[in-house]
């Protein structure tokens, strides 16, 4: 039996801030249960929803000397879904209404969680082969197994995967917030392994010492080794390349699902979905009081609103895309001058644009099922799972060519009558328009040719299924070198 220990900073349904909590929700759940003793380690927030909370055992505590202080670490445990999840309490790191608070308070609570749950697995009883690391906040253990616990032979042979889930957030902090912590000696901690832009970096410290590096799509992969893409990290990256993968996340087939979805008006599947996806648009229409009209080109776009998703390339030529008679709608909150944007383009085009400053899992569906089409224009995407939602419902994405979206969205070729989406290449927003222009065109004048892309589309295996065996075939390959 080979045993993977998952490590995050949340996961479903214990708490959720992005994409990260979904892919720890999945990803375990989905591993051969014959082959692979997989278990999870979390930190106990007191902001994790009270049922749950209640059913999490306690199993021990101890104390650990974290920055010179002997702090209480207490270990619970719970079974869910037939995996073991272990968490960490300690209500002075993990209190509070939300999972993060600040970069400098999150620095000092993940650094204590990560050299608490390895401490801890001596007293859980379990010595995993492999610890997967998600993202900057687990990113130390790799530095504390090999340099702190090298000595000891419970972690020796230890291997240690990290999967990047976003580079732009790297864990960043004053140089000497990273040396108290760490408590290294000036030669260890100068040695250009923990510096970055001027300070320390936790991310870049968990790349330097991992054994393997993974990020969420292939392309990504590649672009983080680049200078616009790679966040000052890119030469680094490119030393680890030959340790570097890339593998596409999956979408939970059994929340995204048409033919089951308790939020749409009508399911449907491949085979109804001419016939039955134009009732969840017309419903889409009719609630938020837009003409109701199935000819109308349907576009979502369904996003954190931050800089990161190309908001600036729809707000530049909003008017174009409303002289095109196109209804959008769009859902999500972020920041605050992209919320008050949208506002004013719903008060400016009421016959246009719809604009929901929320979120909401109902409406996320009801719009996945019901628009005729998904936007997403992107300046930088790991990897993106609208799109693999979207293609689910039979919604055709319309994308910027970068990471997972590059991998996922075939252009569509009316020559050859091939492709499941459209794409443009240059971060322009009149090539976005071009690409929204392209699509009306083909919905509008092709429908024959629209539905074999929307059933092109849900023939599409972006299930975690897919996605697990490559995580398999990477531990395999860790494991054997």
């Amino acid at each position: 039996m080979k045993r993977v220990l998952f490590v995050a900073s949340e996961c479903v349904p214990f708490i959720k801030t992005g994409g990260l909590a979904d892919v720890i929700g999945a990803l375990p759940k989905m591993m051969n249960r014959n082959e692979y003793d997989i278990r999870v380690f979390l930190p106990f927030y007191t902001c994790i929803p009270q049922e749950l909370r209640d059913e999490a055992e306690f199993v021990t505590h101890f104390y650990m000397n974290f920055t010179g202080r002997d702090e209480y670490v207490g270990i619970k445990q719970m079974l869910y879904e037939g995996i073991p999840f272990y968490f960490i309490d300690n209500e002075y790191y993990f209190s509070g209404m939300t999972p993060y608070t600040n970069i400098y308070d999150d620095v000092w609570k993940f650094s204590f969680f990560c050299k608490a749950v390895l401490y801890s697995l001596p007293k859980v009883e379990f010595k995993p082969d492999i610890i997967h690391c998600h993202d900057w906040q687990t990113s130390l253990m790799p530095v504390y197994i090999k340099i702190d616990l090298a000595s000891y032979m419970f972690y020796q042979k230890m291997k240690t995967v990290l999967t990047i889930h976003n580079l732009e957030f790297k864990g960043c902090c004053r140089m000497e917030v990273l040396r108290t912590i760490l408590g290294y000696s000036d030669t260890l901690i100068n040695n250009g392994n923990f510096e970055l832009d001027g300070g320390g970096s936790m991310l870049k410290a968990g790349i330097v010492y991992a054994d393997y590096i993974s990020t969420v799509s292939e392309t990504y992969a590649k672009e983080i080794q680049t200078h616009y893409y790679g966040e000052n990290l890119a030469q680094l990256l490119i030393s680890r390349s030959d340790s570097l993968r890339g593998i596409i996340n999956g979408v939970d087939y059994g929340i995204y699902d048409p033919v089951h979805d308790k939020f749409i008006k009508e399911r449907y599947d491949i085979e109804t979905v001419k016939e039955n996806k134009v009732k969840n648009k017309e419903e889409l229409q009719r609630r938020f009081g837009v003409e109701v009209n199935q000819d109308k080109f349907v576009v979502g776009f369904i996003s954190r609103l931050t800089e990161q998703k190309g908001i600036d390339l729809i707000q530049q030529v909003m008017n174009e895309i409303c002289m095109e008679d196109i209804q959008f709608f769009v859902l999500g909150t972020g920041e605050r001058r992209y919320e008050d944007k949208f506002r004013q383009f719903a008060s400016q085009y009421p016959k246009n644009v719809v604009a929901n400053i929320c979120y909401s899992e109902e409406l996320a569906h009801m719009m996945y099922a019901g628009c005729d089409a998904l936007l997403m224009p992107s300046r930088f995407e790991p990897c993106g799972l609208c799109q693999l939602m979207s293609f689910r419902y039979g919604t055709i994405p319309i994308v910027r060519e970068t990471g997972g979206l590059k991998d996922t969205v075939i252009d569509y070729n009316k020559n050859e009558q091939e492709g499941n989406g459209f794409s443009f290449a240059q971060y322009n927003s009149y090539d976005m328009l071009y690409a929204i222009r392209h699509a009306k065109i083909i919905f509008t004048a092709y429908k024959d040719l629209w539905l074999q892309m929307m059933k092109r589309g849900m023939a599409l295996d972006y299930s975690w299924s897919a996605s697990t065996r490559k995580y398999e075939k990477l531990y395999d390959e860790i494991l054997e070198s």
